[in-house]
């Protein structure tokens, strides 16, 4: 063996571990700020999807809506925060729609959107329950100048959202 074929030195295996070490702590870092913004992001996409979902719906249904009630129904066990309806001019079929409250985690409310069809005759053609929200901290829906509008705050980790909906009539043009 030559001289000049040693093996490699301890001093260059120090920088070696020592290089190996950087690499990993900052990987390691790298990871841990991805994993931590990943739930801040979860959790302020998840307030935000839920105010988007309860102001499509609900927008949607004062829209349709003939008749329009924000005033809870005390002859069911459920708390209503709005009632509408309306009847289809083509089919003559009736629309009922109720958006009630129920308990989610953590102190939170969701809405459900409970909607009946009935047919010329009365008879129930569709009856469905549909899930429109979670995790709602508050909702407020009133008529403001002809104008309904939607206050809604929704909650998720340490996230809040607050969003607001001006519920008009479509202009014509």
């Amino acid at each position: 063996m030559k001289r000049d074929q040693r093996g490699a030195g301890a001093v260059e295996l120090v920088v070696a571990v020592a290089i190996a070490a950087i690499v990993a702590a900052i990987a390691g870092m790298t990871a841990a700020q991805i994993v931590t913004g990943s739930a801040i992001n979860y959790d302020l996409t998840t307030t935000i999807r839920q105010s988007q979902s309860l102001g499509y719906w609900l927008s949607r249904d004062v829209l349709t809506s003939q008749y329009i009630s924000t005033v809870d129904d005390t002859g069911t066990t459920d708390i209503e925060f709005f009632t509408g309806s309306w009847k289809d001019l083509e089919t003559g079929d009736t629309y009922d729609i109720r958006y009630v409250w129920f308990d989610s985690t953590g102190g939170l409310k969701g809405f459900r959107r409970k909607q009946v069809i009935r047919d010329t005759n009365g008879v129930v053609i569709d009856d469905r329950t549909t899930l429109v929200a979670d995790n709602i901290y508050t909702a407020v829906l009133s008529l403001e100048s002809g104008v309904w509008k939607l206050s809604v705050e929704t909650r998720s980790g340490d996230k809040s959202v607050t969003r607001e909906y001006k519920i008009g009539q479509r202009l014509e043009g």
